[in-house]
């Protein structure tokens, strides 16, 4: 599986996709080695980039730079943090599936979760100037990937994927934000 190929597809026909998707190993190990690995590195490396080396222009004219040592260690918290979000998210997915009718299947779920984050990471790219982070909104496309993909992985009643959706975003949410702010803290 080629992890660019395949977010292209996910992004372009989510309903197509979702039907490969399905069709595919679900092997959790497989899935992080081979997709959650490749796209993580997208916003990883450009807020890296980003920080260190590009930096932002101060209101006195003056560009700043976050430490070398610095950026690299939130980097590298980044890129795990983004496994482990994967992961607790797939747990939830699991988790909440049969509270509105679902079944469960970590597998499913993992698909489901992992292929939700697709245009998150790849929204990442913005990280790289100061000036485009609110860019990084269009990963909320994710929302709508769940909506689609929910009744096909977790078997939720399609009158109960808007309720299920609304839930798995706000826990995405919540897990998004505790890891910045847990990097922000550490990293400054």
């Amino acid at each position: 599986m080629n992890p660019l190929v395949r977010a292209r597809a996910i992004l372009v026909d989510p309903a197509a996709a979702w039907g490969a998707i399905e069709k595919d190993v679900g092997d959790p190990v497989y899935l992080l080695s081979r997709y959650v690995a490749v796209l993580a590195l997208i916003p990883t490396l450009s807020s890296f980039v980003g920080a260190a080396l590009i930096g932002v222009v101060a209101p006195s004219g003056a560009v700043m730079r976050a430490d070398l040592i610095d950026a690299l260690l939130g980097a590298t918290f980044s890129y795990a943090a983004s496994c482990i979000i994967a992961l607790l998210l797939a747990l939830i997915i699991d988790l909440l599936g049969p509270l509105f009718g679902g079944r469960r299947n970590f597998e499913n779920a993992f698909k489901l979760a992992v292929y939700s984050l697709t245009p998150l990471w790849l929204a990442g790219i913005f990280l790289l100037l100061p000036g485009l982070h609110f860019l990084l909104l269009t990963g909320a496309y994710g929302i709508y990937l769940v909506f689609v993909g929910a009744p096909r992985f977790i078997k939720i009643p399609q009158q109960q994927a808007t309720n299920f959706t609304v839930v798995i975003a706000v826990c995405a949410g919540a897990l998004l934000y505790a890891a910045a702010l847990a990097q922000r803290m550490l990293f400054g």
